[in-house]
């Protein structure tokens, strides 16, 4: 999630692998990046949404990071208006950006459609981390996040 453009990836229904999706414009005033991800939330019948949370290198919070938790709250609202169950939670995303420019450059990409898919590509990452990491330790993986419209279970 940056400041103009929402990166979205979607995994296979068994957890397994991560691949972009699209972008969505953000939309701070009126919100349709939050309905359309809570739409496609929806239409994949999707259990968990991850938000990257961006922190510094030496891991604590910075602006983009309070930014991101904001978001990922307006998301949980947003899902339960909608009637979904998925869980929102937050994972490092540290230097996943910088990882899928890498790959893209590797990839051949000029700078131009490199704009256009980045935001997949890191989210595409993320998931990624997320799943690999939730199948290792046999459990949810990530901060929750509450959409202080029902009670936490804490998980």
């Amino acid at each position: 999630m940056g400041l103009a453009r929402v990166g979205v990836a979607a995994c296979d229904p068994d957890g397994m692998l991560a691949t972009p999706l699209k972008t969505l414009r953000r939309d701070e005033k009126k919100g349709s990046d939050l309905r359309a991800l809570a739409f496609l939330a929806a239409e994949r019948d999707a259990v968990q949404v991850f938000v990257g949370l961006p922190r510094s290198l030496g891991g604590g919070d910075t602006e983009s990071t309070r930014m991101a938790r904001a978001y990922a709250e307006a998301l949980a609202v947003e899902l339960r208006t909608a009637g979904s169950g998925a869980a929102v939670r937050l994972i490092d995303e540290r230097l996943t950006t910088v990882s899928a420019h890498r790959a893209l450059r590797e990839a051949g990409l000029d700078g131009r459609r490199h704009r256009q898919v980045v935001d997949q590509v890191a989210a595409a990452d993320i998931l990624q981390q997320a799943l690999d990491m939730q199948k290792s330790l046999q459990r949810d993986v990530g901060i929750p996040v509450d959409d202080g419209l029902r009670p936490h279970d804490g998980r």
